[in-house]
């Protein structure tokens, strides 16, 4: 399966940024606003640039239209998406159904909270999304798409897991192999939202069931 990478335009630690591009290899890179500036800190070229570039500088991207070896979309800054949004939809487009993230998180709160909204509207349309930083990986888990998710305790990102419903409720959580587990629990936003917090894999592996719902999945390293 080809292998996708987004850079966001949001803060970046660029040491772990190089740290985790140099373990992996990805066929596609998407750069987003400012994450073109992470790109060329990071000594990365990527396959696309897209956005309305008023933080990496409208006019400092116009110097690289006329270079044919970047691809690049420039949009008016007054529109509906968010660059990232816009982003995701050209990675759908080249017809990747699972994507890596960085410079997703942290930073601006509300831009935070958007991308990981923006998780549950690409879900929806097919792209698996999966959001890093130095200390999580983001990711959604829908009922819809799948009843049951596997986890491996060699290959988690960090000790914790914690599993946190986006829909004001979701149905019939069991869980098996963690320390805390559950048996067809129900948890809702508005009544036990951090019942499912901080767990950890107790065996070599677990696993989530969820009958009906979606639910946001944090692995931490602390």
């Amino acid at each position: 399966m080809k292998t996708c990478l987004l850079i966001s335009g949001g803060p970046l630690d660029l040491l772990f940024a190089k740290n985790f591009i140099s373990a992996r290899k990805y066929d596609y890179i998407v750069a987003a606003d400012a994450g073109f500036s992470a790109c060329l800190e990071l000594g990365i070229h990527p396959d696309l640039l897209v956005g309305d570039f008023d933080t990496f500088g409208r006019e400092k991207i116009q110097s690289y239209l006329s270079d044919p070896e970047y691809q690049i979309e420039i949009h008016k800054p007054e529109k509906d998406e968010t660059d990232t949004e816009l982003a995701f939809r050209r990675i759908r487009e080249a017809g990747f159904q699972e994507v890596d993230v960085l410079g997703a998180l942290g930073g601006r709160l509300d831009h935070e909270l958007s991308n990981i909204h923006l998780l549950v509207h690409e879900r929806k349309k097919g792209l698996q999304a999966n959001c890093y930083d130095a200390k999580n990986r983001i990711y959604i888990l829908d009922s819809e798409h799948n009843n049951e998710y596997n986890f491996s305790k060699s290959r988690q990102y960090g000790r914790y897991v914690s599993f946190l419903p986006i829909t004001e409720t979701v149905k019939g959580i069991t869980l098996t192999g963690f320390k805390y587990p559950l048996q067809d629990k129900d948890i809702s936003i508005l009544k036990n939202p951090s019942l499912c917090v901080s767990n950890e894999i107790q065996d070599e592996t677990a696993a989530i069931k969820i009958k009906e719902g979606i639910l946001v999945c944090v692995e931490s390293v602390d």
